[in-house]
């Protein structure tokens, strides 16, 4: 469809996070629909043109799974470092927003690197000065602990400052359109280096795992000014140029602050296996629709939910995707395939992920968390939290302050970074 050549009425925009949540819901709600319906389209119409499209997806999840095929895509890393991923493959990624990197890193120095880390907590004594979870969100797991607030391990510094690393987070950064609106967004062949937690889930485990949701931030999303212009084509009239791959005016807008936020503007969310896991452990989940963003941006506007709801979603928690309002996206919610230490696991910094629950688990379940966060300003600023985080052997910004670290003398040192990553701290 055409954009409209009328002027659109502008929509109100609050930088920093209402003092009146409700009243600026029911204010924002207003104003969406008003400059949807001054397009010449009605909510309703927006909403069916994403509806269709989704279901379509949804109805070729479910086929894929009939045939018996991975819904996840699966490429080697032998081909992404030759260059030689087919058209078909990359098709299919950024159809499905996910993927599997199989043998990212030797199987061997993957289970190194989690003997390593079992060697760093036991050698400072961090079971025993253990305090519990230091968060609502990954509490909710049941770990004693799972998620493991640890940063500065030499193994995750060496996962994360590997040119493996750098030439994987290369390769995803440049499925996203990075120059778009006369803007040059980020730099894809430049990572920031974002530091992230472990998980340890033990043989024999029990988990509640972790329920289905987003993290791209919350009502930020519709009330700031950067966000408004980042999701334009949802509320303008013309949905069918939505594009979940363009990261116009995404790396520099504010958010608000809350304790499950991240800073850092990131393509892909990503993990590291550091032991082998089948696709019935507790696994990671996703729903691979990179587009399912519209809906749930334009959920809310539609008449059956209240004026001062947006579907749930509130500051201080995660943005939920659920049965109650968003059943169709939850008919194609797909775990990862079995994966083995070494491989890699990435999803679209949009899309709908949850880990399923396990009671008695078979084998281990670890990972170390490492996205792929590129060089733009908002990771520039970050930036200068890691730099100060990594030097006192802190919690970064956007975690718990629970710094266990601080005074641990075997934590990776500055004079090992590597030359990417100085680049990816803002150092050279």
């Amino acid at each position: 469809m055409a954009a409209p050549t009328m002027t659109l009425p502008a929509l109100p925009h609050w930088e920093e996070t209402p003092a009146d949540l409700k009243a600026a819901i029911r204010e924002i709600k207003v104003a969406l629909r008003a400059r949807i319906a001054a397009s010449g389209r009605t909510v309703d119409e927006v909403f069916t043109v994403v509806e269709r499209r989704i279901r379509a997806e949804v109805e070729d999840i479910a086929a894929a799974r009939e045939r018996g095929e991975t819904v996840w895509p699966v490429i080697e890393w032998s081909d992404i470092a030759a260059g030689t991923v087919s058209p078909e493959q990359l098709a299919l990624l950024r159809r499905r927003g996910c993927l599997v990197v199989r043998g990212h890193f030797e199987r061997e120095q993957a289970l190194g690197w989690d003997r390593d880390i079992v060697d760093y907590v036991e050698s400072n004594r961090f079971f025993e000065n253990y305090r519990g979870p230091g968060d609502d969100f990954f509490g909710s797991v049941g770990s004693k602990p799972e998620i493991y607030p640890i940063y500065w391990s030499p193994a995750q510094m060496q996962a994360r400052q590997s040119d493996r690393m750098a030439t994987v987070q290369a390769f995803l950064n440049a499925q996203w359109k990075h120059e778009s609106e006369g803007g040059r967004w980020f730099d894809p062949g430049r990572d920031s280096l974002y530091p992230d937690r472990i998980r340890r889930r033990p043989e024999g485990a029990d988990s509640n795992g972790l329920g289905t949701h987003l993290d791209p931030g919350t009502l930020d999303l519709w009330m700031t000014e950067a966000y408004q212009r980042a999701f334009r084509h949802l509320f303008d009239g013309t949905v069918e140029e939505y594009d979940p791959w363009d990261a116009a005016y995404r790396t520099a807008g504010p958010q608000y602050p809350g304790s499950t936020m991240c800073s850092a503007f990131r393509t892909f969310q990503g993990w590291t296996a550091l032991s082998d896991m089948a696709h019935d452990q507790g696994v990671l989940h996703t729903v691979p629709i990179p587009g399912a963003m519209a809906y749930l941006m334009l959920r809310p506007l539609l008449s059956d939910v209240p004026d001062d709801d947006m579907c749930g979603v509130t500051v201080n928690q995660v943005f939920p995707a659920n049965e109650r309002w968003h059943p169709l996206l939850m008919e194609a919610l797909s775990g990862i395939p079995d994966v083995q230490a070494g491989d890699s696991v990435w999803w679209h910094c949009d899309m709908i992920h949850s880990v399923a629950p396990v009671r008695s688990q078979r084998g281990w379940g670890n990972v170390m968390y490492i996205p792929a966060a590129p060089w733009c300003p908002r990771n520039e600023a970050y930036a200068e939290n890691i730099r100060a985080a990594f030097a006192s052997g802190e919690s970064p910004n956007d975690f718990p302050p629970e710094h266990y670290e601080r005074t641990w003398p075997n934590r990776f040192q500055a004079a090992n970074l590597s030359p990417t990553a100085r680049r990816g701290l803002g150092l050279q």
